[in-house]
């Protein structure tokens, strides 16, 4: 594999995801919270962060802002931001956005920059739109350090991007224990491309947007039984951070438990040993026969939604990982209103069938 220093900057494996920043009552973010969340991981020695125009319904990058960038020396972190093709139609967008990312981010330049959530459909518009050149001209004045992508499709659809596009330095892909084998998502088969290509990893979703710290009774026994009890989320950011071409590991914090475990984590990182790897080998065995939602709860389907349908809450509420009644959640829109549309479906990474697990929500929780 040839040299790669695209992250030769990146002090530790851990990276701090700001698309689960914690939430007040009113669902604005709790900026005190952050502050202190950012200040330990920067303390910890680690400095790599990780945002995007629409995470938290367009409110993250002013929270970067607030708690992270108005508060510490440029050169005590590094900043990733992504052009979303929900916010661009044509070239001439592309360069506005960005300079109001910038402004909202308080920053004069970003670290790293993707083309945000890939996919074969999407990679034409990117294309028609000349978002790589764009990208690259940006660089081309400092503005950008690197140029990567984050990509949700097969394997086959990223060594084509990966074959016409030579602006792309690294890839984000969801990897986890659960999605390693999956025929939907191909962590493992485009995890392969990527090393093919020399491009180093950057991993999203290494807990699969929590559901693999909160695991069912009988799968959690498993991890229970072994003689040295991690934590369920350390077992799961293990897997992710000692493949070979991975770079660094995202993971959407929310609250400073899960900063100091994480911290825990990587401050001494071990692979996992034979006991943990086939404790993990039987956990995925497990969930694959549960037939839970597999929502990462990423939100990517309700900015895209025509009516504000909460799919993720719903989800959460069908796989009994929320307290919250049917009645709260829904209270401005129902599952039996979905338009059928199939945007979301579109925009979701987790390519589920969303019109159908609704329909199947009204039928279940709306007699």
């Amino acid at each position: 594999m040839k040299e790669n220093n695209t992250f030769a900057d990146v002090k530790n494996k851990l990276g701090f995801g700001c698309m689960r920043f914690p939430q007040k009552a009113d669902r604005d973010v709790d900026t005190d919270m952050v502050c202190q969340m950012v200040d330990r991981f920067i303390e910890a020695g680690f400095n790599y962060f990780d945002t995007a125009h629409g995470y938290i319904e367009r409110r993250s990058q002013n929270a970067v802002k607030t708690c992270l960038t108005s508060r510490h020396p440029r050169s005590s972190y590094l900043l990733a931001d992504k052009l979303s093709n929900a916010f661009f139609e044509k070239q001439e967008d592309i360069v506005p956005l960005f300079n109001l990312q910038l402004e909202e981010c308080g920053v004069d330049y970003f670290d790293y920059y993707l083309m945000h959530a890939l996919n074969g459909e999407s990679y034409k518009k990117y294309v028609k739109c000349r978002a790589f050149e764009t990208a690259a001209q940006l660089k081309a004045e400092g503005k950008i350090r690197h140029i990567g992508i984050s990509f949700h499709d097969s394997a086959q659809v990223l060594r084509k991007i990966l074959s016409e596009r030579e602006e792309i330095e690294f890839v984000q892909l969801q990897i986890n224990y659960l999605d390693w084998n999956s025929e939907s998502v191909q962590s493992r088969l485009c995890y392969e491309v990527c090393c093919e290509f020399a491009k180093p990893v950057i991993v999203m979703e290494p807990v699969k947007g929590g559901n693999l710290s909160q695991l069912i009774p009988q799968a959690q026994a498993v991890f229970d039984r072994l003689p040295e009890r991690k934590s369920n989320a350390s077992y799961a950011m293990r897997f992710a951070a000692s493949l070979e071409n991975v770079a660094l590991v995202l993971s959407g914090m929310s609250d400073p438990d899960q900063v100091e475990d994480n911290i825990q984590t990587f401050s001494a990182l071990k692979p996992l040993d034979d006991e943990e790897k086939k404790a993990v080998d039987e956990v995925v065995s497990i969930l694959d026969k549960t037939g839970a939602i597999a929502c990462t709860g990423c939100n990517y389907c309700t900015e895209v939604c025509p009516v504000g349908m909460p799919v993720p809450d719903i989800f959460l509420l069908m796989n009994g990982r929320t307290e919250r009644s049917y009645a709260e959640i829904t209270k401005k829109r129902k599952a039996s209103e979905c338009l059928q549309c199939g945007k979301c479906e579109k925009a979701c990474p987790q390519h589920l069938p969303i019109r159908r697990y609704l329909g199947n929500a009204a039928f279940r929780l709306e007699k």
